[in-house]
């Protein structure tokens, strides 16, 4: 079995989130950092070299893969910020429909600039996720 490639670091969430060249871009990740802090009541961590993460769980399939994972984070990415989220939650879709500009994939939401949307309904979101994926794995 292959191990993960992203694991929790040791490395300075302060050192990410200021390497970010574009101004905007940079304060929008700190002030979404914040905004994970008080929706997870966890501290950021750094996992692999681009992702913000927040708390911990460890998971395992039914393939018999398992290892360890971020409950919740962020990355910046070349267009858009990318917000790590279950895949699915009851509520989702209708906290989806209130937040604002956004793109959603499999377990990803893309958000071009946290101006887009709405940010007590994108703290919903997370702690939304958050409380789904500890009842999954928990």
């Amino acid at each position: 079995m292959t191990e993960n490639k992203t694991k929790a670091t040791e490395a300075s969430v302060e050192s990410y989130l200021s390497s970010i060249e574009d101004k905007a871009r940079r304060q929008d990740c700190e002030a979404l950092a914040k905004l994970m802090t008080k929706a997870t009541k966890q501290q950021p961590k750094m996992w692999g070299t681009s992702i913000v993460g927040f708390g911990s769980y460890h998971y395992k399939y039914e393939s018999g893969r398992e290892g360890d994972s971020c409950l919740t984070g962020f990355s910046s990415r070349k267009g858009d910020i990318s917000v790590y989220l279950v895949a699915s939650f009851p509520g989702q879709e209708k906290l989806l429909s209130k937040l604002g500009k956004h793109k959603m994939g499999k377990g990803c939401l893309y958000i071009r600039k946290l101006s887009e949307v709405d940010l007590k309904v994108l703290e919903q979101l997370i702690a939304g996720s958050v409380a789904e994926r500890k009842r999954r794995y928990s």
